[in-house]
């Protein structure tokens, strides 16, 4: 019998942007973070396990917030830890390095703990919509463990910006039957009075995008050989790419699948969701999203209170 679908949530990063700790600022009437709506709907959905990953430096604080509410989750709930010098053999962490290699690393970290289940992975300060879990699960859960069979939540985006600043998004290409052909990686996409844009060279040149393009938003699908791919290929990252920037080069999700698509070692369905994404880029977004959840709760998609 395959495993079960796994939720791997990454909560090791410390909003640099935002000015705090995303992963346990409280959003919800009851001090609930975004990742407390984001196990409620994947466990609504069909998950029955998450595996959440934080920094050591964080435990304390996490645990202490966020950890000590999910005691009564219904979820199993395990956790992995995204260190600095938790890397394969043979490589060595330079000296100017301070913060861990990027979310592919930060999935890698996880590999002992996420052991043979297919897997899902988020963010954890993303509100994502019940949609895109229902989807995820359904799709995870059709794979039959099939190598290098992965699958993203592609969303609209016009769904995922915000007005107080720039974001990153993974711009996508998805050919006729759904599959991703391409994904390129936009670090400053904007809104302006004539729609969204996007600039490559520091604001030099602008290039419009449309609301409708879709967008990757760090929610993936993949089948348990992932975790093997991203270790053999850590060596080849370390060679190349933190020889040449050793103090900022990371190693992202969707810079990791572009290379196996681009050599044909995997292929990735394109899972559209409708719903509206949040987020707390920035501390203004806060409050944007605070509303948001607070008029869902009053329409019905969440208890007033979501582990009483």
């Amino acid at each position: 019998m395959a495993a079960k679908p796994i939720l791997v949530v990454m909560a090791a990063g410390m909003g640099s942007r935002y000015g705090g700790l995303k992963q346990i600022d409280p959003v919800g009437g009851h001090g609930e973070a975004i990742l407390d709506y984001s196990l409620y709907d994947a466990h609504e959905a069909g998950f029955e396990t998450a595996v959440i990953i934080i920094k050591k430096a964080i435990e304390k604080d996490f645990m202490d917030t966020v950890g000590k509410r999910l005691e009564k989750c219904p979820m199993e709930i395990r956790y992995a830890y995204q260190e600095l010098d938790k890397i394969p053999a043979g490589c060595t962490v330079p000296a100017e390095r301070t913060k861990p290699w990027g979310t592919s690393h930060a999935v890698l970290c996880a590999k002992d703990v996420i052991g043979d289940a297919p897997f899902a992975v988020i963010n954890s300060d993303d509100y994502y919509g019940k949609q895109a879990y229902r989807e995820l699960y359904q799709y995870l859960s059709g794979l039959a463990g099939k190598a290098g069979d992965y699958c993203m939540v592609g969303y609209r985006l016009g769904n995922t910006v915000t007005d107080n600043g720039s974001v990153a998004r993974g711009v996508c290409n998805v050919d006729a039957d759904g599959y991703l052909t391409h994904i390129v990686e936009r670090t400053r996409i904007e809104t302006y009075a004539d729609g969204i844009r996007f600039t490559a060279d520091d604001g030099a040149t602008w290039e419009d995008l449309a609301a409708d393009t879709p967008v990757s938003m760090n929610m993936w699908g993949y089948t348990p050989d992932f975790l093997t791919v991203v270790e053999q290929d850590f060596p080849r990252f370390f060679r190349e790419e933190v020889q040449a920037n050793p103090a900022k080069a990371e190693m992202f999700l969707p810079m990791t699948v572009g290379r196996l698509l681009k050599a044909d070692q995997c292929r990735v369905k394109v899972l559209r969701t409708a719903d509206k994404w949040f987020g707390v880029t920035y501390a203004a977004d806060k409050p944007v999203v605070v509303e948001a959840l607070k008029e869902m709760t009053e329409q019905g998609y969440y208890p007033d209170g979501l582990w009483k």
